[in-house]
């Protein structure tokens, strides 16, 4: 069943449908919660869906679990600027940065 609603999730991701990914995503991160790569799914489709709370506490929960997930770092960091938090998100996107080794990842338009 789990790998059903995964699939289901990312396929409904894929289709730009993100409040069905979330649907279909976040029973699998109830149940599996230290899953990394699905909950980071889970966030993004948060994040897509402009649901920027929900996307925030799942992307500092991958962040957690995996402090070298530098896509999470970024999506946070993006997060947290569509939250008009900017002084926050500069700290996320210099560990992006510094993890990738890519400056272009300070500049702000990056995700």
């Amino acid at each position: 069943m789990r790998a059903l609603s995964y699939g289901l999730g990312q396929q409904y991701f894929e289709e730009r449908d993100y409040r069905g990914a979330i649907r279909a995503l976040k029973p699998v991160v109830d149940e599996t919660p230290d899953d990394v790569g699905t909950r980071l799914l889970l966030a993004r489709a948060y994040y897509h869906a402009a649901l920027l709370k929900p996307a925030e506490e799942h992307l500092l929960e991958v962040i957690e679990r995996e402090p070298t997930e530098y896509y999470a770092h970024l999506m946070l960091a993006r997060t947290l600027e569509r939250l008009s938090r900017r002084d926050e998100a500069g700290k996320y996107r210099r560990i992006a940065a510094a993890l990738t080794g890519d400056d272009e990842l300070l500049d702000g338009h990056t995700i």
